[in-house]
């Protein structure tokens, strides 16, 4: 199993969009506290309609109580300071992949502390894109290395 985390989500319809693919690719979701929302939000609840039944969710009080409770063999940090394109790597079960929040993204001592950051390519001109179309893109391409396990 792979597991997607968000440190400090933001915006409650893009963590409802990734419970969402969560839910429909069998990863493991962990919410890294403090939210930035409250986990009845009707946004949130609408972009994940009833799949919250389906997704396999955590929620942690911090980063460091998310590592003792989880012990990823690697956390792979998504971030515009990246040095490795998401698909060079090759994913493996029990990988993290880690996302920061909406508005500042992963701060250094997170990234600090992962085993790879990696990043999407985009053009020279662009900011970034939105967390859940991010998280979609990777884990996609996690799950497809992994042979789409557990897929119909």
């Amino acid at each position: 199993m792979l597991h997607v985390a968000l440190f400090e989500p933001e915006i409650p319809p893009n963590t409802g969009n990734i419970i969402r693919l969560c839910a429909n690719t069998g990863f493991q979701l962990h919410l890294i506290k403090p939210l930035g929302f409250n986990l009845q939000d009707k946004a949130m609840r609408r972009a994940g309609l009833d799949y919250h039944e389906w997704a396999n969710m955590q929620v942690h009080e911090n980063f460091d109580a998310f590592v003792a409770q989880v012990e990823p063999k690697r956390i792979l940090a998504l971030t515009t300071k990246g040095s490795d394109c998401y698909s060079k790597l090759h994913y493996q079960a029990g990988d993290v992949l880690l996302f920061g929040p909406e508005s500042r993204g992963l701060p250094e001592h997170i990234r600090a502390r992962s085993d790879e950051r990696l990043r999407l390519p985009m053009k020279s001109s662009s900011r970034s894109l939105n967390l859940s179309n991010c998280a979609a893109i990777v884990v996609y391409e996690a799950w497809r290395q992994l042979d789409f396990k557990g897929a119909q």
